[in-house]
């Protein structure tokens, strides 16, 4: 939902980042591979409860998934190959993530996290189904261009994720609590993106039956 407003203020200084980057021979995909091994020390760090680390490799992590886009724009390289790996990746790190609070405190936490991972899989699949449905009618993306994947959007987004973890993080003890909140939130997305994406398709094939 916030995603095509935050996209605004955080391109230009990931654009200048990226700028450095490029001058040093660095790879988008070297980024990517980067980022995603920093944020799954998310998971060790938040199984011991050390939260305040988990936060910053957190940051970092969306920090660099950010980047790596910005630099295959910048330097040209964008490739079907590198968007599958950079959203691939970004599910397999949000999993680790909730697994983290999960084995903090299993007893507390283990039945949300288990409810949040189930929204999960309806948010990402839904998103990447609707993607290949989208690249085979050519369905445009006006309001994220900048997207290796066609990007249909939802209350929950890359920009409430980012949110949702550092609340996590910095009110660990009220975990089960937020990711209720938060898995329900993701289930009110997968509702309106099946719905949504399901509308457009048969429109589109009903436009095309009488063409």
């Amino acid at each position: 939902m916030l995603d095509r407003w935050t996209m605004r203020w955080v391109q230009p200084p990931l654009t200048r980042l990226a700028m450095a980057l490029a001058k040093r021979r660095i790879t988008p995909n070297q980024v990517t591979l980067a980022g995603f091994v920093i944020g799954l020390l998310a998971l060790p760090l938040l199984s011991m409860q050390a939260y305040g680390a988990a936060l910053v490799v957190i940051l970092i992590n969306r920090l660099m998934d950010g980047l790596d886009g910005a630099l295959a724009r910048h330097t040209r390289s964008k490739s079907d190959a590198g968007g599958f790996l950079d959203i691939g990746l970004d599910f397999v790190f949000y999993a680790a993530v909730v697994l983290g609070f999960a084995l903090a405190n299993p007893e507390a936490n283990a039945l949300a996290a288990t409810l949040l991972l189930f929204a999960f899989v309806g948010t990402g699949s839904s998103f990447l189904a609707f993607a290949i449905m989208a690249a085979k009618h050519a369905i445009e993306r006006p309001h994220f261009t900048h997207k290796a994947f066609f990007y249909l959007d939802g209350l929950t987004e890359g920009t409430e994720t980012i949110l949702a973890f550092v609340a996590f993080c910095l009110w660990p003890r009220h975990f089960a609590l937020l990711a209720i909140i938060f898995a329900a939130a993701c289930i009110i997305t997968t509702i309106t993106r099946l719905w949504g994406g399901y509308r457009t398709l048969n429109q589109r094939e009903s436009r095309q039956d009488h063409t």
